[in-house]
């Protein structure tokens, strides 16, 4: 019930950071241009900021045993979601299914899913989150990108260890490894820096709402993918961390990010390849506000 309230409570400040997007959307203080430029900031600076504050603590026989379990969990979600995306949309017309099989792999733990485990587990929990989304982001620069594109191994190879998020894992491992000491002032501003994450990340999805028509939300395809993408994968993972008898902490952070609306990051690649983009931005937009409701309630399944 804890956990349950504490998401609650997350989910509705997140909802207040979006109604902030909407409305500065709205007043004309973001364009096109300067979206892009807050994605950048956000993929680039505030969240690898927030993922290396996240390595304040001790990496002691129990942290990684979590970090272990979780990424295990993880790796086990990623090949699902990848199998799950070729098997459920041949129904559907290319320019669709290339979206509808990248959103069922990639999910929104990035901008929604890092910020709202901060904000219900703490930094421990950040710690898990931060090697959780590893296996994920490895598709998605492969398997995911794959599917617009077709890129060679190099470049794969470059997206992936170049990639800031999975880069700032490798410089928090390092710290804690040879525990180097860091000035005070310097985790103060790095940890102060990462909390921008949370806000900025939920204005900009809300900037996303006014560019939709609600009626076109209704797609049956949309609410297909939804149902698979917050509810079937989360379900799997539970079936999965009850097996491996995983401790309530690596169980609620695995299934709170698994749990994840579509990444939206499928928008911007839908439009750089001539790909569906507006069924991308209401997959997207649909399921991150379906996921206000259904979060919460895999809170319940712990």
């Amino acid at each position: 019930m804890e956990s349950l309230l504490s998401m609650l409570h997350s989910q509705l400040v997140l909802f207040v950071y979006m109604a902030a997007g909407v409305y500065a959307e709205r007043k004309g203080l973001l364009d096109e241009q300067s979206r892009k430029k807050l994605t950048a900031l956000i993929l680039q600076l505030t969240l690898p900021c927030m993922i290396f504050g996240s390595f304040n603590k001790p990496l002691t026989a129990e942290v990684l045993r979590r970090t272990g379990l979780a990424f295990l969990v993880a790796l086990c979600i990623a090949l699902l979601s990848f199998l799950l995306g070729k098997l459920l949309y041949n129904f559907c017309p290319r320019e669709k299914r290339s979206i509808l099989e990248y959103c069922t792999l990639v999910n929104n733990s990035g901008f929604l899913g890092m910020p709202l485990v901060s904000s219900v587990f703490g930094e421990e929990g950040l710690l898990i989150a931060s090697i959780f989304i590893i296996p994920n982001r490895i598709l998605m620069w492969t398997a995911g990108l794959s599917l617009f594109t077709q890129s060679d191994f190099r470049t794969r190879l470059r997206n992936i260890l170049l990639n800031p998020c999975i880069v700032t894992v490798y410089l928090g491992l390092f710290r804690r490894l040879l525990n180097l000491p860091f000035p005070s002032f310097l985790d103060t501003a790095v940890s102060r820096i990462g909390a921008l994450t949370s806000p900025l990340s939920m204005m900009l999805i809300g900037t996303m709402l006014l560019g939709v028509r609600w009626r076109e939300l209704l797609e049956p395809a949309i609410f297909y993918q939804s149902f698979v993408r917050l509810l079937a994968l989360p379900f799997t993972a539970l079936g999965i961390l009850r097996l491996l008898h995983c401790d309530p902490l690596v169980s609620g952070v695995s299934l709170a990010l698994t749990g994840m609306p579509a990444g939206s990051t499928a928008v911007l690649l839908a439009t750089q390849y001539g790909a569906d983009e507006r069924f991308a931005s209401r997959l997207v937009v649909s399921s991150t506000v379906l996921s206000l409701f259904t979060a919460p309630l895999l809170m319940l399944l712990l």
